[in-house]
C-alpha cells in the first residue's frame, strides 16, 4: 500500500486536521457499530492533537482508547505513555472516554504483556483508528531495530496482542501491539513533525530490509493505506 502524504504549514493546522479525521472516524464507526476503538501514540509529537481532538463533539462514552506501545513503568511514571494520555488526551469532553491501558502491575514485563492481550482482545480486531509515530530511528510502535522480538512483532502470522520489546533505543522495557493488530486499522495514520523525520521517512520509502527500519513493514505490508500527517 502507498502511503499518503498530507502536509500542513505547522503543527496547530496539522493538529487540527488530524483532530478533525480522526472525530469523523470515531464517530462514522459508532453510527455504524455502535461503538470506536481507537489505539494512539506517544512521545511529544501527539499532544497538540491530542488537546485539539479532546474538545471535539462525539458520544465519547462510546470510544474505547488504547495505546499503540507503553514502556513497563507504572502511569504516574513521567515517562509513562499513560499519564501523556491522561494529561492531554483524557479531558474536556474526551474524558468520558473509556482507557485501557497496557501497563500492568506484573511480576515481569511479559506477565504484563499477557494481561495486556486478554484486556485489549475486544477491542484490536481491527482498530477503527491507530495513530502511529515514528522515531529518527525508523521505529515505529515498539518496533526498534535490534530489538529482542522484532522478527515476532513483524510477522504477519503473529497473533494480534501485545508483546514484549527490549532495545538499546527504548530504555525501559517495553510492551506493543503486534503488527498484525496494527495493519488493518479502518484508519491508519503515521504522525511526524520536522524536516529530519520527513527525511528518515524518504529514507524508509526507499529500498532496504525492515528490521533496519521497522517502518518499512508498515509502508510496505499495511492492508490498510497509511494516511502520513506531517508538518515542518
Amino acid at each position: 500500500m502507498a502511503a499518503t502524504m498530507h502536509a500542513f504549514a505547522n503543527g496547530a493546522e496539522l493538529a487540527r486536521n488530524l483532530a478533525d479525521k480522526v472525530a469523523a472516524s470515531l464517530s462514522a464507526a459508532i453510527d455504524a457499530r455502535g461503538a470506536a476503538t481507537f489505539a494512539v501514540s506517544g512521545g511529544s509529537t501527539p499532544k497538540l492533537f491530542f488537546q485539539e481532538l479532546s474538545a471535539r463533539d462525539l458520544d465519547w462514552t462510546k470510544v474505547t482508547i488504547t495505546l499503540v506501545d507503553e514502556r513497563f513503568v507504572p502511569a504516574d511514571n513521567p515517562r509513562s505513555n499513560h499519564l501523556l494520555v491522561v494529561e492531554n488526551l483524557l479531558q474536556n469532553k474526551a474524558k468520558a472516554a473509556r482507557f485501557l491501558p497496557l501497563y500492568q502491575a506484573a511480576a515481569s514485563v511479559e506477565d504484563a504483556a499477557k494481561l495486556a492481550t486478554v484486556a485489549t482482545a475486544s477491542i484490536s480486531n481491527p482498530f477503527d483508528v491507530a495513530i502511529l509515530g515514528m522515531g529518527g530511528d525508523g521505529h515505529t510502535a515498539s518496533f526498534f531495530p535490534g530489538g529482542s522480538n522484532l522478527n515476532v512483532a513483524l510477522d504477519a502470522t503473529t497473533p494480534r496482542g501485545i508483546i514484549t520489546m527490549e532495545a538499546d533505543g527504548a530504555g525501559e522495557p517495553r510492551l506493543t501491539f503486534t503488527f498484525s493488530s496494527l495493519q488493518d486499522a479502518r484508519l491508519l495514520v503515521l504522525h511526524i513533525e520536522g524536516e529530519s523525520k520527513n527525511g528518515v521517512l524518504t529514507k524508509a520509502e526507499g529500498a532496504g530490509e525492515e528490521a533496519d527500519m521497522p517502518i518499512r513493514a508498515i509502508l510496505r505490508r499495511a492492508t490498510s493505506s497509511v494516511e502520513v500527517y506531517w508538518a515542518p
